[in-house]
């Protein structure tokens, strides 16, 4: 069983909630304006997985890339803040977080993923 989080002090909130605002903004309003949305870094076969198991299901999605796995890892550390992930791709479902390759992989798999996009 995972503990709960501890409680945050508003002053530490306040900075997290500001770090990297632009690029989780960015990121918030590509999962709300798209059905499928795929988040990802350069060179990374996670990533490549993800878009080649919605390519084979003939699923549209966009695909956002931030950095290579040396570059910008301070800014989309914000992204793993803001979803509570530890890896990448993240992958969003009808604006909801689904996981990353392998859980996209599971969701298809079993026929769920076609069920969450005809909701």
């Amino acid at each position: 069983m995972t503990p709960a989080r501890p409680p945050v002090l508003p002053a530490v909130a306040e900075v997290q909630k500001a770090f990297h605002s632009d690029l989780v903004a960015e990121v918030a309003r590509a999962v709300t304006d798209e059905k499928v949305v795929v988040v990802g870094v350069s060179g990374l076969a996670p990533g490549k997985k993800a878009r080649k198991i919605l390519e084979e299901q003939k699923v549209p999605y966009r695909y956002l890339q931030y950095g290579s796995y040396f570059s910008g890892w301070r800014r989309r550390l914000a992204l793993k803040i803001w979803v509570g992930w530890p890896t990448f791709p993240l992958v969003f479902v009808k604006g909801t977080f689904v996981g990353g390759a392998s859980d996209l992989k599971k969701l298809a798999e079993s026929g769920e993923l076609q069920k969450l996009l005809a909701d």
